[in-house]
């Protein structure tokens, strides 16, 4: 495959899977997210050719692909999380097809589970959650907003990406259409990092508990939250902002 969209992980380094290290290690031009771990952008070899995607429209980084694509380099565009899950990876990957260039999709791990496992909330648990919502609060240009009425009814648990700036608009706006101002809630700020900090509290609470947090950061809703302070790692907990 001459382009190869790679899932680098939610910020540990450790995290990318091994065909993706692989595929880093042999590439000849590397176009990689900002928040990609400096210890994987350094795994690419000597003479390769170290793009940032850093300040480039979506339109320019496609437009690098297929160009160098076209060339028959060994292209690497390196994304934070998982290339399909809110990382633009689809528009890439339908630019290279327009464009008859060849590649491949390397799954990475997803910051949608991997993150609240940092700091000890699993996603679902029997008795808890069996049902898992993900939604952006960084909403596009035109974007009409989120149906708050329709999460506030959606059981189990809301995973929300992006929605660190929004997190006051949004838990009110969860409350005022018929959510438990009492339910577990989470940020996870940097997870998986050495950086990562973890507000607990509840959703009528949790703007004010995940003041100070750096993004990116990812929100938690539901009853799982709760189990955090038993499964988090002790750094973790140390961290933890009760409020519950």
């Amino acid at each position: 495959m001459s382009v190869a969209l790679v899932g680098a992980g939610p910020g540990d380094p450790g995290l990318i899977t091994a065909r993706g290290l692989e595929l880093l290690r042999r590439a000849q031009v590397l176009v990689h997210d900002r928040l990609v771990a400096r210890e994987l952008v350094q795994e690419a070899p000597v003479g390769c050719l170290l793009i940032s995607r850093d300040g480039l429209a979506q339109e320019q980084v496609n437009e690098l692909l297929v160009t160098h694509g076209r060339r028959g380099r060994r292209v690497v565009r390196l994304k934070g999380g998982d290339p399909f899950l809110f990382g633009r990876g689809g528009e890439e990957a339908l630019a290279l097809r327009r464009a008859g260039v060849p590649f491949e999709v390397v799954p990475g791990v997803s910051a949608l589970t991997s993150v609240p496992a940092a700091a000890g909330i699993p996603v679902t648990h029997r008795g808890l959650s069996r049902q898992v919502t993900i939604v952006t609060g960084h909403g596009a240009a035109g974007d009409e907003g989120l149906d708050h009425a329709a999460l506030a009814r959606t059981p189990g648990t809301l995973v929300v990406f992006m929605g660190l700036e929004g997190l006051g608009e949004l838990s009110a706006g969860l409350i005022a259409h018929g959510a438990d101002p009492a339910l577990p809630a989470a940020v996870v700020s940097r997870g998986t990092t050495d950086e990562q900090g973890v507000a607990v509290a509840t959703l009528a609470t949790i703007a004010d508990a995940g003041a100070g947090l750096r993004t990116p950061a990812l929100l938690v809703v539901g009853e799982v939250v709760g189990l955090a302070e038993a499964l988090g790692p002790a750094a973790v907990a140390e961290r933890l902002v009760a409020a519950l």
